[in-house]
């Protein structure tokens, strides 16, 4: 009916693949199927496969509850149950209706806990992404997205739940990364990268103060790059300098000897 909201149930999608290797690992953990025995054993229902798995999937999709959302739910290789979640809105009414993705996220490690979750934007480009990188249920890498490139990542690396490693690109190139290894909360390492992705350089605050104190830069790389400029710099001067006269008259001139022969 025009005007009505729409809530589709969501799809679970099984591999028949999947279904046969489970149905031979059950058989083989019990010494046997057809033939072993006066009756054939049957491969374990999916409460038994899941089995350990937690309950609450720590979803981070706003999706429950929402009359304009559909979900969709699959498995990936290798999964006996379904570990990608998405979430679409539900935009337009009646017959025009259309799925709109707005938040996708995976059980990675297949332990039943969504630990990636993306969001995206009304045009389908990627906006942030979290992950629990370590499994142990606390998010510890988020990353930013600008016109559906990388642009941001943040790390945490000692656990505390605060990112004390940013890398930052531009136009999808990684360009800088700042460091704060001591964890206090302010950088005191910075690494600069030159359009090709190499370190080219590192700071150090030494004292604390939130500056850089030295830099360390790749010296033979500096040198690399400096002979190539001259070379360069050599090359473009020798095209602009002008033929001499003399030069030029005897190109033009015929060979004497030549002119000699022929009379």
């Amino acid at each position: 009916m025009k005007g009505s909201k729409v809530h589709r149930r969501p799809e679970v999608f099984f591999s028949l693949t999947r279904a046969s290797v489970a149905l031979a690992a059950t058989c083989f953990a019990a010494q046997g199927c057809a033939g072993d025995s006066p009756q054939a054993k049957t491969a374990a229902g999916p409460e038994e496969i899941v089995a350990g798995r937690s309950e609450d999937d720590k979803s981070r999709c706003k999706y429950k509850g929402r009359a304009d959302r559909e979900v969709k739910e699959t498995a990936s290789l290798g999964s006996n149950f379904p570990n990608i979640r998405r979430v679409y809105a539900l935009v337009g009414e009646g017959e025009e209706i259309k799925q709109v993705l707005l938040c996708r996220e995976v059980d990675t490690n297949l332990d039943g806990v969504k630990d990636v979750v993306r969001t995206y934007n009304d045009k389908g480009e990627p906006i942030t992404e979290l992950a629990d990188t370590d499994y142990n249920g606390a998010i510890d890498t988020w990353v930013t997205f600008s016109h559906g490139r990388v642009s941001k990542i943040r790390r945490d690396t000692n656990g505390d739940r605060k990112p004390d490693e940013t890398e930052l690109y531009v136009r999808g190139r990684l360009s800088r990364i700042q460091r704060d290894t001591n964890h206090d909360g302010k950088t005191d390492v910075w690494e600069i990268y030159n359009e090709q992705g190499r370190l080219e350089r590192i700071g150090v605050d030494l004292d604390g103060d939130g500056h850089v104190d030295r830099w360390d830069r790749d010296e033979i790389f500096a040198r690399q790059r400096a002979e190539k400029e001259r070379e360069e710099e050599e090359r473009e001067a020798q095209l602009k300098k002008p033929s001499s006269p003399a030069a030029a008259t005897d190109a033009g001139a015929p060979d004497a000897r030549s002119s000699t022969r022929r009379r």
